[in-house]
């Protein structure tokens, strides 16, 4: 299995994460990445550099005026006085149609949902690389490859078309599914990690053409709180194209393997005929999110049951966080997979 990483994903180093009115080192650290090789190598992946699709890939599912922001805010925020080193919003508009602000801090409000997402020097280019990494996942497969692994970081699946969130800044694993789109194929979306993947639910969901399934920790007490609910289906000509497995805190390895039979079902009723994985490994015992309980032979089984569905996959990572066990989690998962 081939697996796509670029170097200039290191550049994206947040500072800040705030949780229960404190605040914390982020843990979207950069040393992510390192385990993350480690994990990929030790299942046999061969490394290889992302090409440079460009940003057409990227303006196909977020807005130019989000990716303008995105390239231009951390140069106009240190034009403040006495502004701090990242980018971090401190107002938030009451809903999507309020006004648009020319401040460089409303844009922020607008375009960040949450503390969780500070933007820095090298916050753009980082995001900029993960989505390539991405996209030339997709084209692996497109071209006719059973497998690949994208290691896309900064993650992506709280990202929507227009707003960054939960430490996502542009959605790759969206990005990817659209990629396949384009190339004439029928994508499905599969989520695994421990949270909902809100940002991809809010991209595809009033469209058919993309199946979008997430199966993650009950959002009633969960981050992102606000999506991820049973009762979402999809709305308009998307009705019915969604669908959302929330799971009770704790949930263990037979409990997440019998709702992801039910999401492989549902895949297969769609008739994908290639699936995107958005792979959080947060659903471990030992991630410090705590939320699940899934073990490391779980996850060899998670990845052996996705590949009975016999479809060319895209494993986009996703959350996963420091822990001794985070590669080996991964390795678990694509050695499940190719053994299956």
């Amino acid at each position: 299995m081939k697996a796509i990483f670029d170097e200039r994903q290191w550049r994206h180093d947040p500072r800040h994460f705030m949780a229960n009115g404190k605040v914390l080192p982020s843990p979207e650290q950069p040393a992510r990445i390192a385990r993350l090789i480690e994990g990929a190598r030790a299942a046999g992946c061969e490394m290889q550099a992302p090409d440079d699709a460009g940003m057409g890939p990227l303006a196909a599912v977020h807005s130019p005026e989000y990716l303008s922001f995105l390239q231009t805010i951390y140069t106009r925020w240190q034009r403040i006085d006495g502004a701090g080193d990242e980018v971090i919003p401190n107002i938030h508009p009451a809903n999507r149609t309020d006004s648009y602000p020319r401040s460089a801090v409303g844009q922020a409000g607008y375009h960040q949902a949450d503390t969780a997402c500070p933007i820095g020097e090298g916050t753009w280019e980082a995001a900029y690389w993960s989505a390539q990494v991405a996209i030339t996942g997709a084209d692996l497969l497109a071209s006719g490859a059973r497998a690949a692994y994208a290691l896309s970081r900064p993650p992506g699946h709280h990202a929507f078309g227009d707003l960054a969130g939960g430490f996502c800044f542009l959605n790759n694993s969206g990005i990817a599914a659209k990629r396949l789109r384009a190339r004439g194929l029928s994508p499905a979306i599969l989520d695994v990690d421990v949270h909902h993947g809100n940002g991809t639910q809010g991209i595809f969901y009033d469209r058919d053409d993309v199946l979008t399934v997430s199966l993650h920790a009950d959002p009633a007490r969960f981050y992102p709180f606000f999506w991820g609910h049973a009762e979402e289906r999809g709305t308009g000509r998307g009705l019915g194209y969604n669908l959302n497995l929330p799971l009770p805190r704790g949930t263990d390895d037979e409990g997440f393997l019998r709702a992801l039979d039910t999401a492989l079902a549902r895949i297969s009723a769609f008739g994908a005929d290639v699936v995107v994985v958005a792979l959080g490994l947060d659903a471990y015992e030992g991630d410090p999110f705590k939320g699940f309980a899934v073990t490391t032979p779980g996850f060899s089984r998670i990845g052996a049951a996705i590949a009975g569905l016999g479809l060319p996959t895209l494993f986009v990572q996703e959350g996963g966080y420091l822990c001794d066990e985070l590669g080996h989690n991964l390795t678990a998962v694509l050695t499940g997979f190719e053994g299956a």
